[in-house]
């Protein structure tokens, strides 16, 4: 490490948010103090003695509370991916001359997404990106498969296409020469296999089990001090290289929607392709937007961003854990403005990067399609039904839920401006435009869209639900029966106060309907909401048990979703 910081990177240790700095991923695990060697900072913020203490901002698994941390660390494997979207922003959207380089636990190398990384950066030719394999062969509780088979962990960087050179991680010259020979490989990223001995040099500790993450014993510091102490060679003061200051002025802030949406009340389209247009018109918007996707973009309509804007179109392919890591590497520094789209079932595999993310601080915009059992005659596999509860558990994430492509293009362009993690839920079905091409929306805040003086019970959909919702409505109409309906927009943050308001005016009634499991989704947000009510009773509509494939409108009502089995809680409850 103090080779990379003092000789090979290029940064402003007092400036550590400077966008034209060279890049540093510390993802191997319990390895914060080498931090504290880095960066220029108010020193009491690195007071080792009392580190993993709420009273330090460096933390076990450091984060972006230290201005030179730009993703969460800890959960292993997810470090390279991070790097990987850092390093496709500086070649091909800030075209600067800035490096990333990121250090690899050897334990961490077996998680699957370290090798969906790999082949990511290979693909995109990232000769900008630098990996260090830090192979010391012990991991968190005993020894690692390879160990110390150097020409193991080379052979498979080389098998993914990666320039890979190995060298002794203690051999100061060694990891010059290899560094420099780094910078001058063209179109292909370099992995750098180092060997090491955790505890070198230190009796009865160097290359043994059970130190990890264990201090050395007082008695033994003051010794070991010494011992290290007495091996440095020269007292010179070692400073960085400042970085080549040629990194692009950017502004991802205030993006608004230049003109109302073109939908006629009325028209039919699928809320996921109302949101492949939308993503396309703020592309023109503002230039910093980028989108990611895991070869869905023929499904998530994606690929009409990609056609208007190929040069900011990441694709990923199906890997999307590491389409998440990617997308909140582009997002540091605030470089871009990301949406990466897959699936909705598929971002479940995803959940820790998206978790990370939040702890990240990152803003990253998350888009799910086929969400539900709407989508038909897929089989399950391909049914979003637990992403509603999966995203509203990440801390500060705005959940959107659009019901036609007005709404949905309104979802999009909030979302650019939002904070924090989004996520964005589309339908399959092409369905009715409910909404003025002029209607105003913002996060936190549902509408009411049906409503009378007699109103008996509140009824509360989204997406695909909503047009069950207001079909059900207009056949109770018919039978003299009224009823409230709400369009939620944002399940999180929901509109509590509308929710109760209404239910209040329509005798304490609420039936909430859902194109997703009942476990941590719409209706048990809302339960949530109204816990404190008690003169509020909730009936949830919710697709229970293991679904199947079929059309459409046929699973909606098996799975008791379906305008007809609105229209018999309504009744029930009014008979009661």
């Amino acid at each position: 490490m103090s080779v990379l910081f003092f000789h090979v990177m290029r940064y402003k240790q007092t400036d550590p948010e400077n966008p034209n700095n060279d890049r540093f991923i510390l993802y191997k695990g319990r390895a914060p103090p080498i931090l504290a060697t880095w960066i220029e900072v108010d020193i009491s913020r690195f007071d080792l003695l009392s580190a993993r203490k709420t009273e330090l901002d460096l933390e076990g698994h450091p984060t972006p509370r230290l201005p030179f941390v730009d993703t969460a660390t800890g959960s292993l494997g997810q470090g390279l991916g991070a790097a990987c979207g850092m390093a496709y922003t500086g070649k091909y959207f800030d075209k600067a001359s800035y490096r990333v380089f990121c250090l690899v636990g050897d334990g961490e190398s077996s998680e699957g997404c370290v090798w969906e990384a790999l082949a990511f950066a290979s693909h995109y030719n990232l000769d900008n990106l630098v990996a260090i394999f830090d192979v010391n062969r012990l991991g968190h509780s005993g020894t690692l498969p390879l160990e110390h088979c150097m020409d193991m962990y080379q052979k498979r960087c080389e098998a993914f296409g990666w320039n890979t050179f190995t060298a002794d991680g203690r051999d100061v010259e060694a990891l010059c020469q290899v560094f420099w020979q780094a910078t001058q490989v063209k179109n292909k990223p370099t992995a750098i296999i180092a060997k090491t001995f955790k505890g070198r040099g230190i009796p009865s500790v160097e290359d043994a089990e059970n130190w990890h993450g264990k201090p050395m014993p007082k008695e033994r510091a003051d010794a070991i001090i010494k011992l290290i102490e007495s091996q440095i060679q020269t007292n010179m003061n070692l400073e960085p290289k400042p970085p080549i200051e040629d990194a692009p002025e950017v502004n991802v802030t205030n993006i608004e929607m230049t003109c109302p949406p073109s939908y006629k009340i009325g028209d039919k389209v699928a809320t996921r392709k109302a949101c492949g247009l939308a993503l396309a018109k703020l592309g023109h918007a503002n230039d910093r937007v980028i989108v990611l996707d895991s070869d869905t973009k023929n499904s998530t309509f994606s690929e009409i961003f990609k056609k208007e804007h190929p040069e900011r179109f990441i694709e990923c392919f199906i890997a999307e854990q590491n389409m998440v890591s990617v997308a909140l590497g582009c997002t540091t520094h605030d470089r871009t403005i990301a949406f990466a789209s897959t699936l909705a079932a598929f971002l479940t595999r995803a959940f820790d990067q998206i978790r990370i993310g939040a702890i990240s601080q990152s803003n990253i915009n998350l888009i799910g399609s086929h969400c539900g059992i709407s989508i038909g005659e897929n089989s399950p596999s391909q049914m979003a039904l637990e992403d509603l509860a999966m995203f509203r558990t990440i801390p500060n994430c705005t959940i959107f839920y659009p019901s036609d492509a007005v709404s949905t293009e309104h979802a999009v362009f909030l979302a650019a401006s939002a904070k924090g993690v989004c996520y964005i839920r589309t339908s399959r079905p092409e369905t009715a435009v409910i909404y003025s091409q002029y209607e105003n929306f913002a996060i936190g805040q549902a509408k009411v869209i049906r409503r009378s003086a007699d109103d008996k019970v509140t009824v509360i959909g989204a997406g695909i639900t909503l047009h069950e919702v207001l079909a059900a409505a207009e056949d109770l109409s018919n039978q003299g029966i009224s009823i409230r309906v709400i369009d939620l927009f944002t399940v999180k943050p929901l509109d509590s106060a509308t929710i109760i308001a209404n239910a209040k005016s329509t005798g304490g009634y609420i039936i909430t309907v859902e194109d997703h499991h009942p476990e941590g989704g719409i209706g048990e947000a809302v339960c949530a909401a109204v816990s404190m009510e008690p003169d509020i009773r909730v009936c949830q509509l919710a697709v229970l048990g293991m679904p199947r494939g079929g059309q459409s409108s046929e699973l909606l009502d098996m799975f008791g979703i379906s305008a007809r089995h609105i229209i018999m809680a309504v009744k029930f409850i009014l008979m009661n």
